[in-house]
């Protein structure tokens, strides 16, 4: 009995110890290859591209690789040009809008100050000065401090912002250096795909592979059925958005609507992000209608989301709404924005599995030394 539960205690220290070294390495040695990485799964996304160029025009395998990257390269390229493009006029706009609201802010304080009840008050207030003139250093030093405090503020907030354009200028060449390696890596990948993946299936057992095999295809359906489910609800927010802006009768509806869609992909803030700032602007500019009206499309889109949200998971992933934003919420806890990504990720993974009985064989492993593998 005491042999067994010995025995026992040793196959879980050896799983802990394999799972401990496993996540050390996998942390020195992610920084090292991630760029290999993201070849491999570009070259696994555009394989079926690949092969019919390949195949069905009888194209070699290199030129098809070629002319794949190629279309990829110049896809991203526009898209990310559109965008800048997009970012920059909004800028503009912006900038032209904070203006407005300077002026609008400064002949508020004006009237605000020249209203007769606000000159009684400072009356009064010049009068207590006389009358106390002790007060009236501790007022003005407490002044004073609170005008530092919001310059300062001012200031750190300016500098944070121009050290964030820096560092994304700075990072430029970097992220291009990295971006050549990713489409070399893929080239090479994609153009001795079958070669690498028969020497990689030689490295495992059969029963390993199988097992392999049917995890990975619940983890690919259950990805790419996230990452429907997501373009789904960016789409029904988006043309939702669109239309209530048509409605309204806001310029450049597409665009807007576009942007929003897309921001709608930041948790826990979603179209909040675009839309409340929007409202609140709209209200302290004075324009009622207009708040009113994008207080109201934001409640449709709130509500349209929380009842299709649920149900286009559950069709497309299979997970529960909860689970996910529980690994979404850890995942950005742990590993900052890329968290986004990594924790529903994570969450597929656990659940396929689950779902192939790794798990369950795991236990047998150290209740049993049964293997699992």
């Amino acid at each position: 009995m005491d042999r067994r539960i010995g025995g026992q205690w040793l196959r879980l220290l050896i799983l802990l110890v394999v799972a401990v070294g496993g996540v050390f390495v996998l942390g020195w040695a992610l920084p090292l290859v991630y760029p290999f990485l993201l070849g491999w799964l570009l070259a696994y996304a555009l394989n079926p591209i690949v092969n019919g160029l390949h195949l069905k025009l009888h194209m070699p395998r290199w030129l098809a690789v070629t002319l794949t990257l190629l279309l990829f390269t110049a896809s991203m390229l526009t898209v990310i040009s559109a965008l800048v493009v997009r970012l920059v006029g909004e800028i503009m706009n912006l900038s032209g809008s904070l203006q407005q609201l300077v002026t609008w802010a400064e002949d508020t304080i004006e009237r605000f100050l020249a209203s007769p009840d606000i000159q009684l008050l400072i009356g009064r207030i010049n009068t207590f000065y006389q009358e106390n003139p002790n007060y009236q250093e501790t007022i003005n030093n407490r002044i004073s401090d609170t005008a530092k405090a919001v310059a300062e503020a001012g200031t750190n907030l300016a500098g944070a912002f121009l050290n964030g354009v820096v560092d994304v200028l700075a990072s430029l060449p970097q992220v291009a250096t990295i971006a050549v390696v990713v489409l070399l890596a893929s080239f090479f990948i994609g153009k001795d795909w079958s070669r690498y993946a028969s020497r990689m299936v030689g490295w495992f057992p059969e029963r390993t592979r199988k097992r392999a095999s049917a995890v990975w295809k619940d983890i690919r359906q259950a990805l790419f059925g996230y990452v429907r489910a997501q373009f789904i609800l960016i789409s029904i927010t988006a043309i939702v958005v669109f239309i209530g802006l048509l409605v309204i009768g806001v310029k450049d509806a597409l665009s807007v609507a576009l942007v929003i869609g897309f921001v709608d992909l930041l948790p826990y803030l979603g179209v909040g992000a675009a839309m409340v700032p929007w409202i609140a602007y709209r209200f302290i500019v004075g324009d009622w209608g207009m708040g009113g009206a994008l207080s109201l499309l934001y409640g449709i889109v709130l509500i349209a989301r929380q009842v299709i949200e649920p149900k286009v998971l559950a069709s497309s992933v299979g997970l529960d709404p909860l689970p996910t934003l529980i690994a979404t919420f850890v995942g950005l806890k742990l590993f900052g924005f890329l968290g986004l990504i990594i924790g529903p990720v994570a969450i597929v993974i656990l659940t396929t599995c689950h779902k192939a009985g790794f798990f369950r064989d795991i236990g047998r492993y150290i209740l049993h030394g049964n293997k699992f593998l």
